[in-house]
This record gives C-alpha cells, sequence and structure tokens, in this order.
C-alpha cells in the first residue's frame, strides 16, 4: 500500500523497476510466450500482403479512431479514409485529430528506426497529436477526474524538473533493463508513462502510440499495424481500474497481465483481419479480370486496396493510368459494382464498399461478387 491521496500531486511515485514485487512470475512469463508467438504470426501474416502499404495505409487509421474515441474524440472510419493525406484541411475538428495522430504513429515509427525511444520523441508525438508546440507541463493544475461524478482519481506529479527527472528514469527502464521481458517493459513503462502525465492534454494517445513504437523499435513488429487500443476500447473499465490498482496499492501483476492479453488477442484479431484482406484482395483481382479484361491489372486492384476511398488522382500517382483514361477505370469500376461514386464537396470520390465493410467489421467476413463464388472458392482452396 502506498501513501497515495488523489488530491494531491503524487510527487512520490515511485521510480522504475517495481521494487519488492513479482513483475516477471511464472504466469506471466507464459503469457509473455503466447504473445510472442502471436506477434510473429502479425509478422509473417504482414508479409504475404504484396504492397506493405495496403495495411500501413489501413490499420494505423483503425488504431487511430479507437485510441482517439478512448478520449471521447469521436469519428468513424468512412470519415478518416475520406479526408486522409488528400483533404485533411476539410475534415472536422475530431477526424482532424485522429488523423495527426496517424500522422504521429507514422513519424514515430520512422524516428525509433534511428534512435531510441525518449522524452523528446514522446514530446514530438503529442506536439503532433496536438498541432501545437508543447513542452512538459509546469503548471500545478493538472487532475484527472471522474467525468460522469467530478471526483477526483488522480493528481498527477508537479513541477517541470521532477517530471524530467521522472521521465529520464522512464526512458533508462526501457532501454537499460535488458533482462526483463521486453512485452514486461511495454507493459511497465506504459503505466509509469501515463502516471507521469506529463503534458496538458494527450497524454493517453502519446502512451498508447508509444506502446507499438517500442515494438517496433525491440523488433517485435516492422511496421505499427497492431491495433492495441481495440483491446482498451472494449475493456475500458478494467484499464482504468487496473492503472488505479498500481498506483495505489503497486499491483503489478494483474495490470501486465492485462497488457500482455492485450497484445495476445490484438494480434490474432489484427492476424485475422490482415488474412481476409489478402484473401478479398485476390478475390477482387479474379473478379476484375474477369467482368473487366481490357482494363484489368494487379497494379489497379492494389491501388483501390491502398485507398478504399479512391481519386482519380490515385491511379494517376499509382502509374495506373493517366488522368482521362482512370477517371473511366473507375467508372467502369462503379459499372461492375466494386466501387461507388459519391460527391465530397465538390470533389468525386470513389468507395470501395466491401474493403469498407471489412475494416469496419468486427467479424474478419466479406461476402463474394455474385457470380465467381464457385471459381474463387476453388482457387482458395487449391492455394491452402
Amino acid at each position: 500500500m502506498t501513501d497515495f491521496d488523489a488530491s494531491k500531486p503524487y510527487n512520490m511515485l515511485p521510480e522504475l523497476p517495481p521494487k519488492g514485487t513479482a513483475i516477471e512470475s511464472t504466469e506471466i512469463l507464459k503469457k509473455c510466450i503466447n504473445a510472442r508467438v502471436a506477434l510473429a504470426e502479425l509478422k509473417q501474416a504482414a508479409e504475404l500482403i504484396p504492397n506493405a502499404a495496403v495495411l500501413v495505409n489501413a490499420l494505423p487509421l483503425l488504431e487511430a479512431r479507437a485510441s482517439s474515441e478512448i478520449e471521447n474524440i469521436v469519428t468513424t472510419t468512412d470519415k478518416l479514409f475520406e479526408f486522409v493525406d488528400m483533404a485533411e484541411d476539410k475534415a472536422d475538428a475530431a477526424t482532424k485529430e485522429a488523423l495527426r495522430y496517424r500522422t504521429a504513429l507514422f513519424e514515430g515509427a520512422k524516428m525509433v528506426q534511428r534512435r531510441m525511444l525518449s522524452t523528446d520523441m514522446a514530446i514530438h508525438i503529442c506536439s503532433t497529436i496536438k498541432d501545437v508546440e508543447l513542452d512538459i507541463r509546469d503548471d500545478s493544475g493538472t487532475r484527472l477526474s471522474n467525468r460522469e461524478t467530478g471526483e477526483v482519481i488522480y493528481t498527477p506529479p508537479i513541477g517541470q524538473k521532477l517530471l524530467l527527472q521522472k521521465l529520464e528514469n522512464w526512458s533508462d527502464f526501457m532501454h537499460k533493463y535488458t533482462d526483463v521481458d521486453p512485452l514486461v517493459r511495454m507493459a511497465i513503462q506504459h503505466y509509469q508513462f501515463e502516471a507521469i502525465h506529463p503534458f496538458t492534454d494527450g497524454n493517453g494517445r502519446t502512451g498508447r502510440i508509444i506502446n507499438i513504437l517500442f515494438l517496433v523499435e525491440q523488433g517485435l513488429l516492422d511496421t505499427p499495424i497492431l491495433y492495441l487500443s481495440r483491446h482498451i476500447i472494449q475493456n475500458k473499465s478494467e484499464y482504468y481500474r487496473l492503472l488505479t490498482d498500481v498506483t495505489v496499492n503497486q499491483s503489478w501483476g494483474p495490470w501486465i497481465m492485462y497488457m500482455l492479453a492485450g497484445v495476445e488477442e490484438t494480434c490474432i484479431w489484427t492476424t485475422d483481419k490482415i488474412k481476409a484482406i489478402r484473401e478479398l484482395m485476390q478475390h477482387t483481382s479474379q473478379f476484375v479480370q474477369k467482368q473487366l479484361p481490357k482494363i484489368y491489372s494487379w497494379e489497379l486492384v492494389e491501388a483501390l486496396f491502398k485507398q478504399p476511398y479512391c481519386r482519380i488522382n490515385n491511379l494517376v500517382s499509382a502509374g495506373v493510368a493517366k488522368r482521362q483514361t482512370a477517371s473511366v477505370y473507375l467508372k467502369n469500376l462503379c459499372d461492375i459494382g466494386v466501387l461507388k461514386e459519391f460527391k465530397s464537396g465538390r470533389e468525386t470520390l470513389f468507395v470501395h464498399p466491401k474493403y469498407i465493410e471489412l475494416l469496419n467489421g468486427e467479424e474478419n467476413v466479406w461476402i463474394y461478387y455474385a457470380g465467381v463464388e464457385t471459381e474463387y472458392a476453388a482457387i482458395a482452396n487449391a492455394e491452402h
């Protein structure tokens, strides 16, 4: 039991590693093995997608939407795909903020390929999310309250100098305590980062990005495609309860098990999602080749999965066709039911309904295009 008072700044937040508690029990180490197997299967599934951009364009947007929703910043997958990359300035405020989460995730993934996660990197990530230049907070008025009752549930440490010291310890723990399994370190550092609460806003989203970046840094992921916020959304009350239990009782075991379960379950679900995407790509390719043999190319089909809200310029920039021909291709794809044309302001977009439904769906299933079910099923079975 700690001397914790929710109404007072938690300046005595213990440094890492945790003292006097089993952070690598037999149960935890067994769970680490399961999570590592799931991560390896996720990496393997991702490698089977011919173009990595298909997954990198899609899965981080799902993570951005869910992580933002945890903070009551609500948008939809459709809006994110509609406004990503080419029309972000036209989006509503919540969609813009979720898109900035994706940008921060991408930029962070590039940064960890060059250097270790650090306080400066966390500042950059949070600044990108909030679209303002931020620094470690130096105020004394930050409190976390229950949204429904207004009750103060946590008051983080105060004083910029103290926060910087605690962040240095946080970074050191991630990179110097290599005898501790990296998945256990991920779980522990996430609690510590949230408890330090170094920014006036954006701490939760920054911390969830850091989770994924740490897995990339440690070589457990090649790209930031793990949709970990899905697990937190589905178990939100448990997430906050276990965070609090670490603070009040130094109860690390259940928290670590929760995070390991999140990695394992999310990897399994994401792997199934990737397999379904690959199968839908193959099926769509067969369908387009059969229905539109004169315009068919794998690059054309691939473009529809890289940009499920497709613009003429997307085909042009992908080298599929020049502008006028690209317009004809997209309209032909509408004629056979692969795409649907719609207006967004003055702009014409071509949405890929089956792919959007697959990305939005909790169940990783899709429906065959009419007339090719038997043919595709035979091909799929032969491949398996």
